[in-house]
C-alpha cells in the first residue's frame, strides 16, 4: 500500500497528522508493506524567497486575528501537540517564509531513501527548536543531519533542481480539490483530510487494504 501525504513543513497540523498516522501504522498488521510518500504543498507560495516575516503577524493578517487571539491559538496548539508527544514552541517572535527550498530538499531526500527522516527533521527543527527553514545555511545543516551528502545538498540549493517536482505536487493537490493540509491519499483510493484521530487513520488503513482495485476515493 502507498500513502501519499501532502503537507507543508511550517504547518503545525501536518506534524501532528504525521505522528497520528505513524501511531496507527504501528498497530497495522501489514505495516511493513506500506510506503509513505511525502508530497509538497505550499501554504504561502507567494512569499518572497530568502526573506522572512513574523509567523504570528502573518497569521493575524491572514485570518484577521487579534494579538490576544493569536496568542491563545498558539498556546492551545502547543497543548494539543503535547498530547501527541510533540513539543511545540510557537513564540511571538517565530518566523515564517517561503518553503520551496525545504520542499526541494525533501525531494532530494526521497531519491536518497531519506525522505521521512528529512521531513521529521524539518518539522522538529521548526516547531521544537525554532530554527529556520528559509535560509540555505540552516537548511544545509538540517539536511546533512539526516545523512544527505553535503555536495548534493549544496547543488540543489544553488540551483532550481526539483522545483518542477514541487510544482507538480502542488498542481496534483489542486486537481484533487485539496485546499488545506495535511491531506492523505491511501493507495490512490481513499482520501483523508486533516490531522484526524489515530482511530480514523486506522480505519482508513483497513479500508484501503481491503478495497477492490476498482474502488476510488
Amino acid at each position: 500500500m502507498r500513502i501519499d501525504v501532502w503537507s507543508d513543513l511550517v504547518c503545525p497540523w501536518c506534524y501532528i497528522g504525521k505522528r497520528r498516522l505513524e501511531r496507527a501504522l504501528a498497530e497495522f498488521p501489514d505495516r511493513e508493506r506500506v510506503e509513505i510518500v511525502h508530497r509538497s504543498f505550499q501554504l504561502n507560495p507567494s512569499a518572497p524567497m530568502a526573506t522572512t516575516a513574523r509567523r504570528r503577524d502573518y497569521l493575524m493578517a491572514k485570518y484577521h486575528w487579534s494579538a490576544a487571539q493569536a496568542e491563545k491559538i498558539d498556546a492551545d496548539m502547543e497543548r494539543r501537540a503535547a498530547t501527541d508527544g510533540l513539543e511545540y514552541h510557537l513564540s511571538a517572535e517565530g518566523l515564517t517564509g517561503n518553503t520551496l527550498d525545504a520542499h526541494r530538499l525533501v525531494h532530494l531526500a526521497r531519491e536518497r531513501g531519506r525522505q521521512d527522516a528529512a521531513v521529521e527533521r524539518f518539522f522538529r527543527a521548526y516547531f521544537t527548536e525554532q530554527r529556520s527553514l528559509f535560509d540555505h545555511a540552516s537548511l544545509r545543516t538540517l539536511a546533512i543531519d539526516v545523512d544527505l551528502e553535503p555536495t548534493d545538498v549544496q547543488r540543489v540549493l544553488d540551483s532550481h533542481e526539483y522545483s518542477d517536482a514541487v510544482a507538480a505536487d502542488n498542481d496534483e493537490a489542486r486537481a484533487l480539490g485539496v485546499t488545506g493540509v495535511p491531506f492523505f491519499v491511501f493507495d490512490r483510493r481513499l482520501g483523508v483530510s486533516g490531522a484526524q484521530t489515530v482511530e480514523v487513520f486506522a480505519e482508513a488503513l483497513t479500508q484501503a487494504s481491503t478495497a477492490s482495485p476498482t474502488n476510488s476515493a
